[in-house]
């Protein structure tokens, strides 16, 4: 039967989280944007790519072959085996992230002269080495709540963890202003810790004795695929680490916060969508890995359901750039318009390419995975060289744009070859409509004066969200509404059929 219910209740679930943690992030962005200015958005930039990069090193990718294993475990039914894949997935978490910051410790005054050319910054690397240390944690804990698939206490362990996160270290930078950037950062990733510990603990798991062979026999399967995507995901961290770098040296601290305020807008909305996939969709596509129609089934249902949430959220930012920069930053972020606009065309067709990327890990073909991702990451850097060189700083949104260009045809070639993959009737007639909005707005900001562009993109913009919502009530009975939702469909006459389609 069609999962359309699941994932909109998953994704209601993950994206109203998301949502309440996008409004934590913009106070903390905010705080920093109007005390420390550009070049603050773009030195905790810097800082926060130096502590993602330790993490997806050390983290050794249990984030995502963690739930891999917990889920397969779980379904398994084989409670001994569950206990023994949650021991070791906790032990493994707790080594890669004290390796972690012992790398940053030793290395922190090259670091600094590598990335600052000077040693000024030496203490602040150090101190990020307790950010990557909570961050591995944190993922590990995570990675059991997600596998179990308690949807509902990982959208709760993330929002407590940003609510307290946001509330200690706004007053850290206000104190501290420069000095508190890592500080601050220091104290989301250990409130996310926390918060993670507080939801994992309540997963009722037995206890087990291994020694370090059985200890080492059952980590082999969890990094098997996992230290693949950790190579892969510390590629794709380099390459954005690189690109602000190469901003940093090329262009100055402020080009770099332009596109750091650009590149967290960019994803704020997209990033709920995406989240949705890895929280639910990811455990029950690996359950029907094997199963290629199913399989197939399940991805062509994520995608529309994705682009149908994600096409109003691109058409309105398309639309209100300027002010939501000014609204999260300040007036002076005028440079970062042009490159958001573009970001937001790469953001769609991220949203509608993940689902076919994840099958590549729940089928566990890791080597796979690892080439077509490089492949992205080679096309992205190229673009960028490219388009920074001929566009100058709207060269990094267009060729973000450009590298998901190439990576939807490509992995659609792929897992069309894998699992005989084929987009359905309705995707194809859906993709359709959001290229067709889509350009229409991108266009017309080029073409009509300022006040008609944004009447006109407003009107565009409403129109898409009720194609989406009439699309979506098609989907679902009327019944899996919360009785207010029920109510609203009745009053705007968008009420959804009785049966599913």
């Amino acid at each position: 039967m069609p999962s359309y219910g699941q994932i909109l209740k998953s994704s209601a679930i993950i994206g109203g989280s998301s949502l309440l943690n996008i409004g934590f992030r913009i106070l903390r962005t905010k705080a920093i944007a109007l005390l420390l200015g550009a070049s603050g958005v773009g030195l905790l930039g810097i800082f926060d790519s130096i502590s993602d990069l330790t993490r997806t090193v050390a983290g050794l990718g249990i984030n995502n072959s963690g739930v891999r294993q917990i889920a397969e475990a779980a379904g398994s039914g084989e409670t001994a085996n569950l206990n023994r894949t949650v021991t070791t997935l906790r032990r493994v978490a707790l080594y890669s992230g004290a390796a972690g910051a012992l790398l940053l410790l030793i290395f922190c005054n090259p670091i600094s002269l590598l990335i600052f050319g000077n040693s000024q910054y030496a203490g602040a690397v150090a101190l990020l080495a307790l950010a990557a240390f909570f961050g591995d944690i944190s993922q590990g804990q995570a990675a059991l709540v997600q596998g179990m698939r308690r949807i509902g206490d990982l959208a709760r362990m993330n929002v407590l963890g940003a609510l307290y996160g946001t509330v200690i270290s706004i007053p850290i930078i206000f104190y501290f202003r420069e000095q508190g950037l890592v500080p601050a950062l220091v104290s989301v990733a250990a409130t996310s810790m926390l918060t993670s510990w507080w939801y994992a603990r309540k997963i009722r798991v037995g206890r087990v004795t291994l020694t370090s062979r059985e200890t080492f026999a059952q980590a082999a399967a969890l990094l098997k695929l996992g230290s693949i995507i950790m190579v892969t995901s510390l590629m794709t961290m380099g390459t954005y680490f690189l690109i602000r770098v190469i901003l940093l040296h090329t262009m100055g601290i402020e080009a770099a916060g332009f596109y750091q305020a650009a590149w967290v807008l960019g994803g704020l909305y997209i990033g709920f969508i995406v989240q949705a996939m890895g929280a639910d969709f990811y455990p029950r596509l690996t359950a029907v890995a094997n199963e290629h129609s199913k399989c197939g089934r399940l991805v062509n249902e994520q995608i529309e359901v994705g682009l149908l949430l994600a096409v109003p959220g691109v058409v309105a930012t398309l639309t209100f750039a300027p002010i939501v920069l000014q609204l999260f930053y300040s007036a002076n972020f005028g440079p970062a318009v042009e490159i958001l606009r573009w970001l937001c065309l790469g953001m769609v067709l991220r949203v509608a390419s993940w689902p076919m990327g994840y099958v590549l890990l729940a089928k566990g073909v890791g080597k796979m995975f690892f080439w077509i991702e490089l492949c992205n990451d080679v096309t992205y850097l190229m673009l960028i060289w490219i388009g920074v060189k001929w566009f100058g700083l709207t060269g990094t949104g267009i060729a973000f744009f450009g590298s998901y260009v190439a990576y939807i045809i490509f992995i659609n070639i792929v897992i069309r070859r894998l699992i005989n993959f084929k987009f359905s009737a309705a995707n194809i007639q859906l993709s359709g409509f959001s290229i067709t909005v889509i350009s229409v707005n991108f266009v017309s900001w080029y073409l009509l004066p300022g006040a008609i562009f944004f009447v006109f993109g407003t009107i565009v913009t409403i129109y898409a969200g009720i194609y989406s919502i009439k699309r979506m009530s098609c989907l679902i009975t009327i019944e899996d509404f919360p009785r207010n939702v029920q109510n609203l469909f009745v009053l705007l006459r968008l009420g959804p059929s009785k049966n599913r389609v």
